[in-house]
């Protein structure tokens, strides 16, 4: 076992993370990462293209109608996009847990079995053959075959017809995803026996978030620390172990547990990076000590209410948040620092926001930053 420091760990999540700049294909970018949450999707795209430079939200939207990448619930609960021929595996690691999880909120809504092997029956009639319909069109189906769909039971519906894998969200149009059967839209998958598909859950997140402990993976993944146990036990032989402050890191062999290689024009150590809302270098790990200050959280998380701020990250740690404010006939950005930006800072976060203005191929006004206001005590 080797020892690292602190600040080895958040260079090194750098790498792993994609965001040194040495990934140009988004596709790759999403099987490194093996899901980015996606239950905001503009963000979500973004999320992707911010670890792919010079990609464009029409490439992203490209993507995404291929169906090479899909945008399902995978795990916890929420949205994400992974790579289409993992979302068979991960969906039944997962399912279990979350739909005995999802019982008492059921039984509120009054969807008992019957309910839900209805709506299934109708939904795969009505989209076998690669037929497709918005989620306004689906809720009025619903109701047409006896379904009530009043208040969340249209939402529940679609999370348990989607976690048990017959819908998932497929093509764009009009500014919303379409529901499609899974097995449509995703026509070959992958399937893993339980114990292989929990080590690869391992060392794919390892892969697109490592060095981490096994409690972040089990937080992130929320498989049981028995379940995680087993995924060590899986992929122990192909993890190298990182000490820091006596707790165990663990990365794939394969990374370069050495000196770091360079990071490509505009993503060095003092660049800073504008990333997006729930992203995952923020929200892929319990511990979230080694990219921000305590006392600076709730200013990406206001109120911890579950609603995560874009950020600016500036050698592996949050310094600011930025804003995006999006109208129909303009764009407009402005980076909000947590202390008074040097000359440095503020040009490498104007050029940062100035990429999303790229990404999005709109006009984008970006703004300069207001005055710093200290953090609460």
């Amino acid at each position: 076992m080797m020892h690292a420091s602190r600040t080895d760990i958040t260079r090194r999540r750098l790498v792993s993370q994609a965001l040194t700049g040495a990934i140009s294909d988004p596709a790759l970018v999403v099987d490194r990462m093996l899901a980015l949450q996606a239950q905001d999707l503009r963000w979500a795209k973004w999320a992707v293209a911010v670890r792919a430079p010079g990609s464009t939200s029409a490439g992203i939207d490209a993507l995404i109608d291929s169906g090479a990448v899909v945008r399902s619930w995978p795990m916890r609960g929420t949205l994400h996009l992974v790579p289409s021929q993992d979302l068979a595996w991960l969906l039944e690691l997962s399912t279990p847990r979350l739909w005995a999880g999802a019982a008492t909120r059921r039984r509120e809504l009054g969807l008992d079995e019957a309910i839900i092997e209805h709506a299934r029956t109708v939904a795969v009639d009505a989209l076998s053959g690669g037929r497709e319909l918005s989620r306004a069109d689906f809720q009025a189906l619903l109701q047409r075959h006896g379904i009530n769909v009043d208040g969340q039971r249209c939402y529940h519906l679609i999370w348990h017809l989607a976690q048990s894998g017959t819908l998932c969200w497929g093509r764009q149009l009009d500014s919303q995803q379409m529901l499609v059967l899974l097995a449509d839209w995703v026509p070959v998958s992958r399937r893993l026996q339980r114990d292989e598909a929990l080590g690869e859950y391992l060392l794919r997140y390892l892969t697109g978030h490592g060095p981490a402990p096994l409690t972040d993976f089990a937080w992130w993944s929320q498989v049981t620390m028995a379940d995680a146990k087993i995924a060590l036990g899986v992929a122990r032989e192909h993890l190298d172990v990182l000490d820091v402050d006596g707790v165990a890191h663990l990365l794939p062999s394969s990374a370069d547990v050495g000196p770091l290689g360079r990071a490509a024009a505009g993503r060095g150590p003092t660049a800073v990076l504008a990333l997006p809302g729930f992203d995952e270098y923020l929200l892929g790990y319990r511990d979230r000590s080694f990219a921000i200050e305590p006392e600076n959280f709730t200013r990406v998380v206001p109120g911890k209410n579950g609603i995560f701020l874009p950020i600016l990250v500036r050698g592996g740690r949050i310094a600011g948040t930025w804003r995006r404010d999006w109208q129909a006939k303009a764009i407009t950005v402005r980076p909000d620092p947590f202390a008074a930006p040097s000359p440095a800072f503020a040009s490498s976060a104007d050029r940062a926001l100035h990429e999303y203005a790229r990404f999005l191929g709109r006009p984008v006004h970006v703004l300069p930053a207001p005055p710093a206001v200290p953090a609460a005590t």
